[in-house]
Formats: structure tokens, C-alpha cells, sequence
């Protein structure tokens, strides 16, 4: 049986502000689109952690993550992740420790190295920033102690788990080999940023994750994802109108232009460069994008290629309907039979 075959997929949300709202908008969405895939099915709602960006405004995810924990019931609910080099261990794992407590057995503590900002805002939020990610793989080994309860160098992280509960499932999230070999190491799930790097390294990082495995009571086998970006809709040309938001986004950044997502009719009014055509037919070619058919297909391809048993994804519209109705399109292909 492939691995596509029994595909588990989940959520990542980024909190995307859009033109013509307030940024708040987009954490309210968040936790409409929280409660949305709960009902559709979906295994995980993760939510990211970036800093002193104009477009990407989720900056605290365990706050947000308590708000979609009061409003929803079964769905795992998770950060993806904390940047944990800005932060004490400890503090990290008592926020985790009270999530835990409000929806018990539902809590990943996705931790990364990077800073999610600029080295301005790091420092900003740490002082010690040129260094404290030499500590990262320090830091997962007190979270990994912390947040199951136990005592760890004198010091406990209260509130306790209850009797025979499952305390918060650690992720190291990574869009390098550094991240890859560090789960391996510790025995934790790894989750690799296949949206970010646009697929680059993956089939590296996923081989030495599973070669270099050590076995862990919890994870006795390796316990990889990607994340990837897709959107779909009712016909492969309105899912690529609706990406030309995203098409424009990634063209300014590269020009280091950071704002709202943009309207895809202002997009398509304004158009592309011939220059900027050719970055953009480049990345339509890795696009996962078009019908919901024509996305699971490719879903189902990288799962097969991958070996993974489970696919985070992540979309990005300026409508908020037309995102949710790309979760509802793509969680009716996966459907259990």
C-alpha cells in the first residue's frame, strides 16, 4: 500500500494580513479557519510565529493557539512553530504546559532556530540573539523534560499533566539538514518547510532524518512531514486567478517589498514584467495549484515520493471564503472511504 493511499493531511495558518483590512482580521480569520477544518476533518491546525513583518502578523502563536483551543474540540492545535532562540526554555514550556491543560492531549510544540524576523527584531526580543542558537538543541532537550512534567535541573513546569495524559508532542521544524539531524538525534517528529524552500533539500533532509533515527519511547520510528502551499478551487483557472496574490507577494519580497496580500483583480490589472514572468511561470511549474483533483494528484505524488504519511498545508487567498472553500475541496479528496 503507498503512502499516499492513507494520506493524513493538516493545516498550517500564517495569519496572511490583506489589503483593505486591519491586521487583526487576519488572527479573527485564523480562528474562523481553525473552526472550519475541525469540521472538515483535518488532523492538525498549526499556526506560525514571525516578528516585524507587514504581512505575516501571527506574532504570539500560544496566545493564539488558547483562543482556537476554546473553540474548538478534537483538532490538534499547534505552533509552527515557536522560535525558541528568542525565548527561556522554561517560560516556553509553562505556556505549554497550560495549553495542555486547557485541551488536554491535543497540544505539538513546534519548536525553530531561526528568527522569524529580521536580526534587528531578534535582538529586540533577546538581547543574546547572536548566540542563543547555539543553545537551540539544549533548549529541546529542557522542553522535551519540562513539558512531560518531570523535575529537570531543580525545576519543575507547573501546571503538572494529569494522571496518564499525553503531554504536548514536541516537532523540530527546519528547512535545512541542521533541523533533520537534531530530531533524529532526540527522537522527535520532523516537519520540513517544503513551502519555504520551494522543495529544495527535501530529499536530503528527510534521508539523513530517517538514517540517522534514534528510537525514543514515544517515537519508535521516524515521524516525518512536509509543509507545502497549494490552493484549490471549482476550476483550475479561478485557482490560478486567486494565486496571483501570492505570485505578486513572493516577486516583491524578493525585492525586499513587504505588505498586505494584494487583490488578485489588482494583481492581474496591474500585471507581471517580462523579467517577472519568467520567476513566475518558474513558480507555477512547482505550483500546487488548480482543481481539487489536480492538487490531491500532486499531493498524493509527493506523499508517494516522500514516503509520508502526512502533509501540512498551507494557503494563502485575500478572500477568506475562497481559502476555506480550498480546505473543503481538498478534505473531500481525502476523505475516508
Amino acid at each position: 500500500m503507498s503512502a499516499a493511499s492513507t494520506l493524513k493531511i493538516s493545516v498550517l495558518d500564517q495569519s496572511v494580513s490583506c489589503a483593505g483590512r486591519d491586521e487583526g482580521h487576519a488572527l479573527r480569520d485564523t480562528l474562523d479557519l481553525a473552526v472550519h477544518c475541525e469540521a472538515l476533518g483535518y488532523a492538525r491546525f498549526w499556526v506560525s510565529e514571525h516578528h516585524g513583518l507587514p504581512t505575516i502578523v501571527g506574532s504570539a502563536p500560544e496566545i493564539l493557539m488558547a483562543a482556537i483551543a476554546a473553540r474548538t474540540t478534537r483538532i490538534r492545535i499547534g505552533s509552527a512553530g515557536v522560535m525558541l532562540p528568542h525565548y527561556a526554555a522554561l517560560k516556553v514550556a509553562e505556556q505549554f504546559r497550560v495549553l495542555d491543560s486547557l485541551a488536554p492531549g491535543r497540544i505539538d510544540l513546534g519548536v525553530g532556530r531561526a528568527p522569524g524576523g529580521d536580526q534587528r527584531t531578534a535582538m529586540a526580543l533577546n538581547p543574546n540573539a547572536a548566540h542563543a542558537a547555539d543553545q537551540f538543541p539544549q533548549q529541546v532537550v529542557d522542553l522535551q523534560a519540562w513539558t512531560r512534567g518531570l523535575r529537570h535541573q531543580g525545576l519543575t513546569a507547573h501546571p503538572l499533566p494529569a494522571s496518564g495524559g499525553t503531554p504536548p508532542e514536541i516537532w523540530v521544524l527546519g528547512s535545512s539538514d541542521y533541523g533533520a539531524q537534531l530530531a533524529a538525534h532526540l527522537g522527535l517528529p520532523y516537519a520540513f518547510a517544503y513551502f519555504f524552500m520551494d522543495g529544495q533539500g527535501v530529499e536530503e533532509a528527510l534521508h539523513l532524518y530517517r538514517t540517522l533515527y534514534r528510537p525514543s519511547e514515544r517515537h519508535p520510528t521516524p515521524h516525518p512531514t512536509i509543509c507545502v502551499w497549494a490552493l484549490a478551487a471549482d476550476t483550475e483557472a479561478e485557482a490560478r486567478h486567486h494565486a496571483l496574490s501570492r505570485e505578486r507577494w513572493r516577486l516583491d519580497r524578493q525585492r525586499g517589498v513587504l505588505g498586505p496580500l494584494k487583490t488578485p483583480d489588482e494583481v492581474a490589472a496591474t500585471g507581471f514584467s517580462a523579467d517577472e514572468l519568467v520567476a513566475v511561470e518558474s513558480l507555477r511549474r512547482r505550483a500546487l495549484v488548480g482543481t481539487a483533483e489536480q492538487v490531491a494528484q500532486g499531493l498524493r505524488r509527493l506523499a508517494d515520493e516522500l514516503e509520508l504519511t502526512e502533509i501540512v498545508i498551507n494557503t494563502w487567498a485575500h478572500d477568506p471564503a475562497v481559502r476555506r472553500h480550498s480546505y473543503a475541496l481538498l478534505a473531500q479528496q481525502f476523505a475516508a472511504p
